[in-house]
């Protein structure tokens, strides 16, 4: 049968959640939110909320034995079965996957042209970015090709062959690279103020934007919502401990997520130049930040740029694949769909979506710039007739990122909780949790996503909604 081993099991779900987000999200949520009192907060709430939502999930997955809808019809007691429409994690995939592939594009553009020609001042480092996103739009589509291309073709393998076999290879690799840079990085005079940044509690710095944002921060870095949990505990060993496995998925997110950071601002920390105010923000801080700061380390830095990036490459990959794999399994169990076609047909709707998104990122990029956009002269030109459809106030990336960030992927959440907690009956839990849970481990979890789950995932719906 094509399932997954324990082993392949915690791997592919630790590569799913091990993301962008936790290499880049984490140190600039981080810096922007006063350090040790947001690092510490995250630590608690991934451990104790984070552990429990994952351990929900794996065992909806576990128990249905099919894609993500059909999860919830078979574990439904009711005849109508009116929890079907809890799969609706599915849509979430497909459409977070038209902009990370783009983003994983760029990532891709930088490591085979930027890394070996690293910018020596702010203003050729912006200008590459700039370049990239206003001149060299092909390169983008190029790029978001080929990442689609790969992750598809690594679906449509299965289980076993593709994905199992490509996180055996990946997430050691992962773990490797950051290892080599946490090793060189901590010989580095700045390295202890990362420490220090990072580390030191201070009472005072909490407060509840800062508790929401950790909060937004444990619950985005899990790969909840989308259907990707399900989907990969329904192909998961009988005897699964979901218990052990949600540890060793959330513990190493967390060491990944701590060792980027300390990485990242030790280079940051370390630079002998004012990066200002756009070289500590998201995206700016890879494509703009970095490349200078490791050009200061002559050819050592080129190394460090390529490691970093494919570090980068690689948990975006792995994440890639997660994202698309729901919808294929959906295809294959209830269409009857071949891996092949379903994995090729819906990297075909996400590679059109991730133009849009393509031409999203670029024409908001080049209106801050207050540049015009050369690009949508050509009336032959796919992006002329984009740029037609779409208005520069309402630009398709901020759009999908509604959706799926603040609307899918909370309230998708939100229903597999419900329905564990309170349409499946207590007994029946415990049978299924009687292999990895005692009585009163049972009692916390079960108090957890009964009561504090709910209100977690509400508060992050409601502070995401209207932020």
């Amino acid at each position: 049968m094509n399932t997954f081993s324990k082993l392949g099991f915690i791997l592919a779900t630790l590569g799913s959640s091990i993301g962008l987000g936790h290499i880049w999200r984490f140190p600039y949520m981080a810096g922007q939110m006063g350090g040790g009192a947001f690092v510490l907060l995250f630590l608690v709430l991934a451990l104790v909320i984070g552990a429990s939502l994952l351990i929900t999930d794996m065992i909806i997955g576990n128990r249905g034995k099919k894609d993500v809808v059909g999860c919830f019809e078979t574990l439904d007691p009711s005849p109508k079965k009116p929890w079907r429409f809890a799969g609706i994690a599915i849509i979430g995939g497909p459409l977070i996957l038209s902009f990370y592939a783009v983003i994983l594009g760029w990532i891709l553009y930088y490591f085979v042209a930027i890394s070996f020609n690293l910018p020596s001042n702010m203003f050729l480092s912006k200008w590459a970015f700039n370049e990239l996103m206003s001149e060299r739009i092909w390169c983008q589509v190029l790029g978001l090709f080929a990442c689609l291309f790969i992750t598809a073709l690594i679906v449509s393998l299965g289980i076993k062959k593709g994905i199992e076999k490509l996180n055996l290879v990946l997430m050691p690799l992962l773990f490797i690279i950051f290892i080599g840079l946490l090793i060189y990085a901590a010989f580095q005079p700045s390295f202890m103020q990362a420490v220090h940044f990072l580390f030191d509690f201070k009472y005072e710095d909490v407060n509840a934007n800062v508790f929401m944002e950790a909060l937004a921060q444990m619950f985005f870095s899990l790969s909840l919502g989308v259907g990707t949990i399900i989907t990969y505990a329904a192909v998961s060993q009988e005897k699964q401990n979901f218990l052990a496995s949600a540890l060793w998925v959330v513990i190493p997110g967390i060491i990944i997520s701590l060792v980027a950071g300390l990485i990242i601002f030790t280079f940051y920390f370390g630079y002998d130049g004012s990066l200002g105010s756009d070289g500590d923000r998201g995206i700016n801080l890879v494509f703009i930040s970095l490349p200078l700061i490791f050009s200061e380390f002559g050819a050592v830095g080129q190394i460090l740029c390529l490691a970093f990036l494919g570090a980068l490459l690689f948990a975006g990959i792995t994440s890639t694949i997660s994202l698309l794999e729901p919808s294929v399994m959906y295809l294959t169990q209830r269409r009857g769909v071949s891996r092949a076609k379903a994995s090729f047909w819906v990297s075909v709707v996400v590679f059109v979506l991730g133009l849009f998104a393509i031409h999203s990122f670029s024409s908001y990029h080049i209106q801050n710039l207050q540049t015009p956009l050369l690009i949508t002269t050509d009336k032959h030109s796919i992006f002329f007739w984009l740029n037609t459809l779409m208005q520069y106030n309402n630009p398709a990336f901020f759009w999908l990122d509604y959706l799926t960030a603040k609307i899918i992927m909370p309230l998708s959440a939100l229903a597999s909780i419900i329905f564990l907690g309170y349409v499946i009956k207590e007994d029946t839990l415990r049978g299924f949790t009687h292999g990895f849970l005692n009585p009163t481990a049972f009692g916390v979890w079960y108090f957890i996503i009964r009561y504090i789950a709910p209100l977690v995932i509400l508060a992050v719906f409601i502070f995401k909604f209207f932020e």
